[in-house]
């Protein structure tokens, strides 16, 4: 018997074999979670179906979350398909590379509401539609970064981005509760994902985190899916609304 037998996952933010959200939905794959997963464009269909196939998902959707029709669509097919879910993963974040790599007094208008609409209010929308899917009560996780508590080069326009995305947590969680939903901003140290490779200078933040963290080293995808398999499970049923950290305890290090 799996932790999670009987429960379903929705997990957007699968890119490839390195995404978080790929670490998420093996560790809750193992305890025997049924998972659908939603990929964010055409090109990367070819990279998320045969790691969707490999542990049985037979849902796997293209969406593009800049579209609230295409948000409204994929949540559909869920319900239709999948029927109810108990877990739903946000593991999403854009921002156009010239705001994000220059300085954050500079970032254009446009820029800064793309970065927060895909990093941060596509998961408002899909709480909002994931919520009468969870007739049991669920868990919304979304991922974050410690660059939305303290200043952290080359970080610029998505700090502010992540500290709305956790502000939204801790209210989602405030809103949600009544309905036994639990909402988690998850935030783990600098990992070499698709999204990570926009950041400038970011093998330098690499460096910079494994030698500040008290543990000496770095994390990978599967300690952020072990930890969201823990706050999704019966351990984890009186814990909602914080910002939890996965980063080797760099984070308390003044």
């Amino acid at each position: 018997m799996g932790l999670f037998d009987g429960k379903k996952a929705l997990i957007f933010g699968v890119a490839n074999d390195r995404s978080i959200a790929w670490g998420i939905a093996q560790a809750l794959h193992r305890e025997g979670c049924e998972l659908g997963f939603s990929y964010g464009a055409p090109p990367l269909e070819k990279r998320v179906r045969p790691l969707a196939e490999s542990v049985g998902a037979t849902f796997i959707e293209e969406c593009n979350v800049a579209d609230d029709t295409a948000i409204k669509h994929v949540f559909k097919k869920v319900e239709e398909d999948m029927g109810n879910i108990d877990v739903l993963v946000h593991s999403i974040a854009f921002a156009p590379k010239e705001d994000l790599q220059g300085c954050l007094v500079d970032c254009s208008a446009e820029g800064f509401a793309t970065a927060m609409d895909i990093s941060c209010h596509s998961f408002i929308r899909m709480a909002r539609l994931a919520e009468p899917l969870m007739k049991e009560g669920g868990t919304l996780f979304a991922m974050t970064f410690h660059g939305a508590q303290q200043v952290v080069a080359g970080y610029n326009l998505m700090g502010p981005v992540k500290a709305a995305l956790e502000a939204a947590c801790r209210y989602l969680a405030s809103e949600l509760g009544h309905k036994h939903i639990r909402v988690h901003a998850i935030s783990p140290g600098p990992l070499q994902t698709r999204a990570a490779s926009g950041l400038k200078d970011f093998d330098r933040l690499l460096d910079e985190a494994a030698r500040r963290a008290p543990l000496e080293e770095l994390v990978d995808i599967l300690d952020v899916g072990r930890l969201c398999a823990y706050l999704a499970g019966p351990a984890g049923r009186r814990i909602t609304g914080d910002t939890i950290y996965v980063d080797a305890g760099a984070h308390i290090m003044a």
